[in-house]
């Protein structure tokens, strides 16, 4: 099976196409480590023409790490590790519209989500990604030199709010709010991949609230430059979606946006969200009040 993947990338920042494999498969260890080295070298990667099962889906994710069980969406009956992202033709907001990292609120972060589309509106729907590490790469020495000493603190208290983006109510999805102190974690602002040693900036509008440390006014200034920066479209690909097609990004480089123009159209995917091996996650610092 590994002798017939093929790979092609589709953009200079990141993202590429793969294809001679199907997912529904139990694949052999070497097929899911070819998988795998693309996912860390290209940062995102695709698949086409692909018909998976919840359990299908949670048998390949869970090839590369544990499974994430998201603490305020509702997974599915029996297999709560599978969130069901839909956005009924009634729902005005859509769910992950802006630009983020999933699950850096959290004290030990997912590695990556593979999100799988089942119906798709006419028109509209695609999925933009940025690297991360394109982003690092392009910053004067000097300021890579003053963010490897930095921490921002991620916490999930905002963008889960009741006036959050991603705790609105939907039609096709059970999200909950944020209620009370749900944590704030410190992670570096710049975070060194595990598995290639390649640099990347680890911050994003969503989830994270502030530098460690900084007052919020010069945090806020640094933030708002950085976030500019790293969406330039130079760091970026976009995807459009068709039936049965998969998408893999590495959440430790890489943020994504699903748009919203395809208002009054149904747009239904699933989700599994991996984690790292418990030998290769490093846990975050809780935040100092």
């Amino acid at each position: 099976m590994s002798q017939t993947l093929t790979i092609r990338r589709v953009a200079g920042a990141l993202g590429a196409e793969l294809s001679g494999v199907d997912l529904s498969q139990h694949l052999p260890d070497e097929t899911i480590a070819a998988i795998r080295q693309a996912l860390v070298e290209h940062q995102v990667i695709f698949f086409r023409d692909q018909d998976l099962t919840p359990a299908q889906q949670v048998a390949f994710g869970a090839r590369f790490g544990p499974l994430n069980i998201h603490p305020y969406v509702t997974g599915m009956a029996g297999q709560p590790e599978v969130m069901e992202i839909i956005k009924e033709p009634t729902d005005k907001i859509n769910f992950g519209g802006g630009w983020h990292s999933d699950m850096s609120f959290l004290e030990t972060p997912a590695i990556g989500s593979i999100l799988y589309a089942l119906e798709l509106p006419e028109y509209g729907g695609d999925t933009l990604f940025a690297s991360q590490a394109a982003a690092y790469d392009a910053l004067s020495e000097g300021l890579k030199r003053t963010l490897e000493g930095l921490n921002a603190v991620h916490s999930a208290a905002r963008e889960y709010s009741s006036s959050g983006h991603s705790a609105q109510k939907r039609g096709g999805m059970q999200v909950a709010e944020a209620d009370g102190y749900v944590g704030e974690y410190v992670h570096p602002m710049v975070l060194t991949h595990p598995e290639t040693g390649r640099k990347a900036l680890y911050v994003n509008p969503a989830f994270t609230i502030r530098i460690e440390g900084w007052k919020s006014t010069e945090s806020k200034a640094l933030l708002e430059y950085l976030y500019q920066h790293c969406r330039y479209e130079g760091f970026t690909c976009r995807f459009a979606w068709a039936r049965g097609s998969v998408a893999f990004w590495d959440n430790r480089s890489v943020w994504h946006f699903a748009l919203n123009d395809y208002p009054g159209q149904r747009r239904h995917m699933r989700r599994v969200t991996v984690d790292p091996w418990p030998a290769m996650a490093g846990r975050a610092r809780v935040a100092a009040e």
